[in-house]
């Protein structure tokens, strides 16, 4: 495909996305008071534990709007995750042959999933984030955190663990254009591993073990998952061309 077409068609693909991501959004404006409670619970939880005053604080005149327009289109890009995969993906099978492009739809089954389960995990440690940062608040004192930067946190740390949790979904894809074959993952297993740890120790809120092995081995699990089914796509590969060859 030339260069101009290329570009053409990244241009569709985002403005589809964007599309996908407006209606989203608008879901999400009508649902704002609902996420709003539900992002304000690990703040209550913590100042009834420390019967201490915790919250937000909106220190701006359009705060309040600006965190609402914020949330919703944050809420969009997660309602929106099945299309925008999708628009990702129809980008890239263009490079796979016909029988190749039937596997779009199998990425997208698996991408959306894993995509929400890595924004679930997220989920399921923010409160414990917010309660362990609390725990350095000197006593009889305040916390009252800003609303912006409270969200970013929340955006950070699920945007981040959602697509920790694609990167096997892409190693598949790469795998299947004929980018990158099954042996080249298998030579970077140790770096695979050692980042996955890395991460999750970074990104997990509590210092001990066992959570950040929670948080590391599903993603160790998922790479080699995504090797096993590129070795299984090189053996077809392989065979359909010495088959070739011996004609």
């Amino acid at each position: 495909m030339p260069l101009r077409e290329h570009l053409v068609e990244i241009r569709k693909r985002l403005v589809l996305s964007a599309l996908g991501i407006l209606v989203g959004a608008v879901v999400g404006w009508m649902v704002y008071d609902t996420v709003f409670q539900l992002l304000q619970e690990p703040l209550l939880a913590a100042a009834e534990r420390r019967d201490a005053l915790i919250g937000l604080n909106f220190d701006g005149v359009a705060t309040a709007i600006d965190m609402k327009v914020k949330v919703s289109v944050f809420l969009g890009v997660l309602l929106s995750s099945p299309w925008w995969l999708y628009q990702l993906f129809a980008f890239i099978t263009p490079g796979l042959t016909s029988v190749e492009k039937r596997y779009s739809f199998a990425f997208i089954a698996v991408a959306v999933p894993l995509f929400l389960a890595g924004i679930a995990l997220a989920w399921y440690m923010l409160p414990r984030a917010v309660a362990l940062l609390n725990e350095f608040v000197p006593p009889d004192t305040s916390n009252l955190i800003g609303a912006q930067m409270y969200l970013g946190f929340v955006m950070r740390l699920m945007l981040a663990f959602g697509i920790a949790f694609l990167v096997p979904v892409v190693m598949v894809a790469l795998n299947m254009m004929g980018v990158v074959r099954a042996s080249t993952w298998l030579a970077g297993w140790r770096w695979a591993v050692l980042v996955s740890f890395l991460f999750a120790a970074i990104m997990t809120p509590t210092p001990d073990v066992l959570t950040m092995f929670s948080v590391a081995l599903p993603i160790c699990a998922l790479y080699f998952v995504a090797y096993g089914v590129s070795v299984l796509h090189d053996r077809r590969v392989d065979k359909r061309d010495a088959a070739r060859l011996a004609l």
